[in-house]
């Protein structure tokens, strides 16, 4: 079946089979290898994506979910060769460690930003509830996101 959507701001027309998840189309028909799969199963978070303005575990969502959107995945967030200010914050807070599970805490924690650019304590813990981290003990990621909404430093 045709897939026409967008994805980091431009254009895809793709024939895909109708059970393929959104996380195959991405990493093996787009070569958007920054989305990871953990789990498989939408527990880790791993995949974590943005479709249509809000996050989702891209293992759990049909490509064809996807008709008509926009996806933004973590290759869509540095702009001119910029990163984004919340990639530039986890590097600087040491959010970053082993990096399996940066890329979908990035994308929660950026679809958070979106909708709530001065996010408490509270929300940023829940918007990153579904992302498993082995490394960090989250404070550190928290502290990122909490750097990025301070600044008011969150764009699209």
């Amino acid at each position: 079946m045709l897939l026409e959507f967008t994805v980091n701001g431009i254009a895809r027309r793709l024939d895909v089979d109708p059970a393929l998840r959104l996380i195959d189309v991405l990493r093996d028909r787009l070569d958007l290898t920054g989305t990871k799969e953990g789990c498989g199963e939408g527990e880790c978070g791993a995949c974590t994506v943005i479709l249509a303005g809000k996050a989702v575990n891209a293992c759990l969502v049909l490509g064809l979910q996807a008709q008509g959107q926009e996806v933004v995945t973590i290759e869509g967030l540095a702009r001119d060769g910029q990163l984004d200010p919340l990639q530039q914050a986890f590097i600087d807070e040491g959010a970053i460690q082993c990096g399996f599970c940066s890329p979908g805490m990035l994308m929660s924690s950026k679809a958070l930003l979106l909708q709530h650019p001065h996010p408490s304590e509270a929300q940023i813990r829940s918007a990153i509830a579904g992302n498993l981290c082995r490394c960090t003990g989250y404070q550190k990621i928290v502290k990122a996101v909490q750097t990025v909404a301070e600044r008011g430093a969150c764009h699209e």
